[in-house]
């Protein structure tokens, strides 16, 4: 829905502060096109029925912006159709701020959390009340049988825009019930000889611990590295990549080299992602496997054999699999200087392509997906893809050998200069 929540959105005084700070270009394309209808999909439905608590912002007469916090059974924010929310307004402090704003002005905005999962979605709309007299059928598809709060009124709301927000500086937070189920999971697991933990593997001169893990994809996981002193680390450039230690089934150490994901930024973190292949030389297993949340490895400073370019010029990236782990940093650095770009990233099915909803989110109007195992429609059509690009572009690759090699075949043949399109292979 970017055009919607752009017209909303980009004000006259939020395009100048975007053009103060570079990221007008960036952004701008996302106010024109057609206008789209505003549908609620698949996706968003599902994480709004997820929902136990939100944000309400209502404006008052004054002019300022009131923010109030709305919880309830989880799904007590309900999707009655692909255009419509609606939710039981629960008795309360009695203050009626919000209510009261309502009838003067009817916009609201909702923001929605999932912390667990660092996702969040923010909703435009326009609202009004519900009263029992006058549309009890209507309140009570609104009501919850899970809880007792006395119900006074009914909230009903027009979807006008919507947009997600990245995941970036959202801290990972649990409810107790969420806790509980671990714990009460974790119960029931047979007992096992406990994993020794990792320490000081590698011979490297820096010392990062592992802080971090996160499933990603069912045969992707994404690692946190920070400073085992709490320190700063060493600086890095999109592209750039970091060589860590794996302990091998035999007992020998081996090193594999894995691109940083995240655009350069945060001094005190590294993120990788790491594909598992069961039929490959056995490191990334091994990696999944041996990997635990505390260990300590010792590596060297990351290095870039894969740089992104420092001029004005436009970027085309294309990404294959788990080659997307350099094309999402330079994707963001691109994003944060302004400059223009596109994103065409491909793998099997949307399931197995790690970030894609979270890039397809943050760059709607540059990022397009697609599926090999799908209808021709929805494959990547490189030879197409490379003959629409402009003349100054700069290409850049990154996947299995076969697409590397189809875009560079294909950019020959276009007459693409070779310095032009810049490739970096998994092996």
């Amino acid at each position: 829905m970017a055009r919607a929540f752009a017209k909303i959105s980009f004000t006259p005084d939020v395009q100048a502060v975007q053009r103060e700070m570079g990221s007008r270009s960036a952004y701008q394309g996302a106010e024109f096109g057609a206008r789209e209808a505003v549908v609620l999909g698949d996706a968003e439905q599902a994480f709004i029925s997820e929902r136990d608590s939100f944000y309400l912002a209502t404006v008052g007469q004054t002019g300022w912006p009131y923010v109030q916090h709305r919880g309830g059974p989880v799904g007590f924010l309900r999707v009655l159709d692909e255009h419509t929310l609606g939710y039981a307004d629960f008795s309360g402090n009695r203050q009626y701020i919000s209510v009261g704003n309502l009838r003067g002005d009817d916009r609201v905005c909702l923001f929605l959390m999932d912390y667990p999962r660092r996702l969040r979605l923010k909703i435009w709309g326009r609202a009004r009340a519900v009263d029992e007299r006058d549309e009890p059928e209507l309140l009570r598809k609104l009501e919850s049988p899970d809880s007792r709060a006395p119900v006074e009124r009914g909230i009903l709301i027009r979807v006008e825009a919507f947009d997600w927000n990245c995941p970036k500086y959202i801290t990972p937070r649990y409810s107790q019930q969420e806790v509980e189920a671990l714990i009460a999971q974790v119960r029931q697991q047979p007992q096992a000889a406990e994993k020794p933990v990792l320490r000081a593997l590698g011979t490297g001169a820096l010392s990062l611990t592992i802080s971090g893990i996160r499933q990603l994809t069912p045969r992707i996981r994404a690692y946190e590295l920070r400073h085992a002193d709490g320190g700063v680390l060493p600086d890095y450039q999109a592209g750039a990549h970091l060589r860590v230690p794996i302990l091998l089934p035999d007992g020998s150490v081996a090193s594999r080299a894995y691109s940083l994901t995240d655009a350069p930024g945060d001094p005190e973190i590294y993120r990788i992602a790491v594909l598992r292949k069961d039929d490959g030389d056995g490191g990334s297993r091994a990696l999944h496997e041996g990997w635990q949340l505390g260990a300590c490895l010792q590596v060297d400073s990351p290095e870039n054999y894969f740089p992104l370019h420092e001029d004005d010029r436009p970027a085309v990236l294309i990404a294959g699999g788990i080659g997307i782990t350099p094309i999402k940093a330079m994707a963001e650095t691109l994003a944060t200087r302004g400059a223009d770009f596109e994103l065409h990233y491909t793998g099997r099915t949307l399931q197995d392509m790690a970030f894609a909803r979270d890039l397809q989110q943050r760059f709607p109007t540059q990022c397009r997906l697609y599926f090999s195992q799908t209808p021709d429609s929805s494959r990547l059509d490189v030879a197409g893809l490379l003959a629409n690009v402009s003349a100054d572009a700069v290409i850049y690759v990154c996947g299995p050998n076969r697409l590397i090699d189809a875009t560079r075949q294909t950019a020959r043949y276009l007459g693409i200069p070779a310095e032009r399109v810049q490739f970096e292979s998994f092996t």
